[in-house]
């Protein structure tokens, strides 16, 4: 019987720990992540990363991206779109996606630069180009915010 109980309340306690982190949802198409941000009236974070060979990139995924701090943050401020591009053969991603992130890069990072994070107004404008910064989610939203209150 303490067993069960003993397991119900980690069940509880991951619940109530899931429930208080925001999931956040990057969208996979740029297109769909503009038509959304103009419905709603919020920029795009569009991040483009190479996730298995790219160090600077997975540092700012890990160290920024992925802190419940930062998807709170992103919550109710941005339409989120990420462009993954790996080199691992077990990272191979769909044709379409594949597609989809070329298309992408066209259109906001022609130079190829990794990590590249690009904030764009609702109505389609490039505001800034950014990339990995030290510091946490705390230190990137702050610098998130200071470029947006530029714009």
């Amino acid at each position: 019987m303490r067993f069960l109980l003993v397991c119900l309340f980690l069940l509880l306690a991951a619940f109530t720990s899931q429930a208080q982190t925001p999931a956040t949802t990057w969208n996979a198409n740029l297109t769909e992540a503009l038509q959304q941000a103009k419905a709603i009236n919020k920029p795009v974070l569009a991040v483009f990363s190479g996730s298995d060979w790219c160090k600077p990139c997975i540092m700012l995924k890990q160290e920024v991206f992925d802190q419940p701090e930062f998807q709170q943050y992103a919550q109710d401020r941005l339409v989120l779109a990420r462009f993954d591009f790996p080199r691992s053969k077990k990272n191979k991603l769909s044709a379409e996606q594949t597609k989809l992130n070329e298309a992408a890069a066209a259109q906001l990072n022609k130079e190829g630069s990794f990590p590249l994070v690009v904030l764009i107004s609702p109505e389609g404008k490039v505001l800034a180009k950014t990339g990995y910064r030290p510091g946490g989610p705390a230190a990137y939203d702050a610098y998130l915010s200071q470029l947006l209150t530029k714009r």
